[in-house]
């Protein structure tokens, strides 16, 4: 995009540059989100009609239970669950990947698709699911070892997911390098988490809570039950298409503007119009060496 000059920004900046984009790319960045997460809406649909609702005793001496509530999960048995991890998963990875090209070709200035977004990331499954998997036992060690080192760690792998996808690193690599880019800068992550967080919950309270309440309130009629709980789903669906790009998107915009603040980025790019970087750029800090 023409307007979004690259130069060192604010914290309140890249939030206004996140929201800029989400707004006049509202379609693309929904698309992006939407197209994979109705693989997890379609599972979670099928799970909620195979499943048979637990019917609740209306007279004393009533079995409480008149039917196997889990029987529609465990008639997948172990393999249907191993299947909805990996369609979470791919669903998760698309979703991320397709949103971070899309923020780099538009802040470069460039146009793109959903279908070219979502489509570049085909080879890039493996190595991105790498990064996300070093990065959650890294984050999960620091909660291990207290609460205060786990959300430090998340703070400063903040940028691995970008610098992963837009430099062609592996996961270790990426680590080391979104480690090295927000040094200093850890604060401007964990706000940018924060506001993340608050919009999950408000849009959670709004499209899923009411849902939520009808099933309470039907816990003793089992099909009216089978509805709320679909509708919660579909009402979860709408709250995460509409706000996982928020956070996608300002690490995208937060990615690039550590790279403008430390490596001269726009410079770069005028002699480069790629838009990449060597991945042994000096000064890297390897942070598992």
């Amino acid at each position: 995009m023409a307007d979004l000059d690259l130069r060192p920004l604010s914290l309140g900046e890249i939030l206004d540059r996140t929201f800029s984009l989400y707004r006049k790319n509202f379609l693309l960045f929904l698309g992006i989100s939407a197209f994979p997460h109705s693989l997890i809406l379609a599972m979670n649909l099928a799970q909620t009609f195979l499943t048979k609702m637990p019917t609740f005793p209306t007279q004393p001496g009533q079995e409480q239970f008149q039917s196997n509530p889990f029987g529609g999960l465990l008639a997948f048995g172990i393999a249907g669950i191993i299947i909805g991890l990996i369609v979470y998963m791919v669903a998760f990875l698309f979703s991320q990947g397709g949103t971070v090209f899309a923020v780099s070709e538009l802040y470069l200035g460039r146009t793109t698709t959903i279908g070219a977004s979502l489509g570049r990331m085909w080879g890039q499954l493996a190595s991105l699911f790498g990064v996300v998997f070093l990065n959650g036992v890294a984050i999960l060690i620091g909660f291990i070892l207290f609460i205060v080192p786990g959300i430090y760690i998340a703070c400063r792998l903040f940028t691995c997911i970008p610098a992963a996808l837009l430099e062609d690193l592996g996961p270790v690599n990426a680590l080391e390098r979104s480690y090295a880019l927000t040094k200093d800068f850890a604060g401007r992550s964990f706000l940018i988490y924060f506001l993340y967080m608050v919009l999950v919950y408000s849009a959670a309270g709004l499209f899923s809570a009411p849902f939520v309440v009808g099933m309470v309130f039907s816990m003793k009629n089992p099909d009216a039950m089978r509805i709320w709980m679909a509708l919660t789903n579909v009402g979860s669906f709408v709250a995460g298409v509409l706000v996982t790009p928020f956070l996608t998107i300002a690490t995208s915009v937060f990615y690039y503007d550590l790279r403008v603040r430390k490596e001269a980025f726009d410079l770069q790019l005028m002699m480069n119009p790629s838009g990449q970087i060597p991945s042994d750029t000096p000064g890297v800090t390897k942070m598992f060496s």
